[in-house]
């Protein structure tokens, strides 16, 4: 009985390893308190140096709790999505069952680019909760908790995960390196391209939550490149303050850190 929890034990450590990006060994930069504080809000940024690994921690306290994904997670249920058939490809339109939408009239690619529409709710409830939470499991996404609604679990504050898991599942997500078809993971990155010019190509996903001390939380996931190098980082700010438009300004913090990196001008 001892051999086998002390085996369940490893293998837990080793998912939680791969699904990470080893943080105890990055780069403290508190430096970058400065972008944060500009805005009034508290927050933590994590960088990874694809090329050599280097690994930048602004607030390692932060980037290593977990918390509400929210609308960060349409990267996983868009993966599910596609992988399982349930969207069948970028034009197909949903129209939704339930009273207080029945008529959606996005496709895929939209409902990923534009926050607060219910085409991700639909979709969840298509997928179903078996079935999300057996890729939830696979992937071993942050808390693996899917309590609540099938169609907002990712939203009530059960579900979390850490801006350093968020990394990993990032990094994977690059190099088809999860558990999807390669044109599953190819379509998921081109949702995620929002500047793409001669100097750089910015992609991320942004998301945006109330946790359970009414705080407002901001995320901005992603990756730039530059001269054919990949950078992955992950910001979330945070805030009680009513006043603060965080949708707005999550963005901001990030490309100010960005340029504060040395960004934007294509000689990274």
């Amino acid at each position: 009985m001892n051999n086998f929890i002390f085996r369940i034990f490893k293998l837990s450590a080793l998912v939680l390893l791969i699904n990470s990006c080893s943080v105890n060994k990055a780069r403290i930069d508190n430096d970058l308190k400065s972008y944060f504080d500009k805005y009034n809000v508290d927050g933590c940024f994590t960088m990874l140096n694809n090329a050599d690994g280097e690994i930048t921690v602004y607030n390692m306290n932060m980037d290593t709790a977990r918390f509400s994904p929210a609308a960060t997670f349409k990267l996983i249920s868009s993966l599910i999505a596609l992988q399982t058939g349930v969207v069948t490809d970028e034009k197909m339109i949903i129209k939704s069952n339930n009273s207080d939408s029945n008529n959606i009239g996005e496709n895929i690619h939209d409902g990923f680019k534009i926050d607060g529409t219910p085409f991700f709710h639909e979709v969840a409830r298509r997928i179903g909760k078996k079935t999300m939470q057996s890729w939830i499991d696979s992937l071993s996404y942050g808390n693996k908790i899917t309590e609540g609604p099938i169609d907002s679990f990712w939203f009530n504050n059960k579900l979390k995960i850490s801006p350093d898991e968020q990394l990993g599942l990032l990094k994977k997500l690059y190099f088809d390196q999860l558990p999807f078809r390669k044109s599953v993971q190819e379509t998921v990155r081109r949702f995620m391209l929002e500047e793409d010019n001669s100097a750089y190509k910015l992609s991320y996903k942004m998301g945006f939550a109330i946790n359970e001390s009414k705080e407002k939380l901001g995320w901005v996931v992603g990756w730039i490149e530059e001269n054919r190098h990949v950078y992955f980082f992950t910001t979330l700010i945070k805030t009680d303050n009513s006043n603060i438009d965080i949708k707005e300004i999550r963005l901001n913090v990030l490309k100010d850190i960005l340029k504060h990196y040395g960004f934007f001008e294509g000689k990274k």
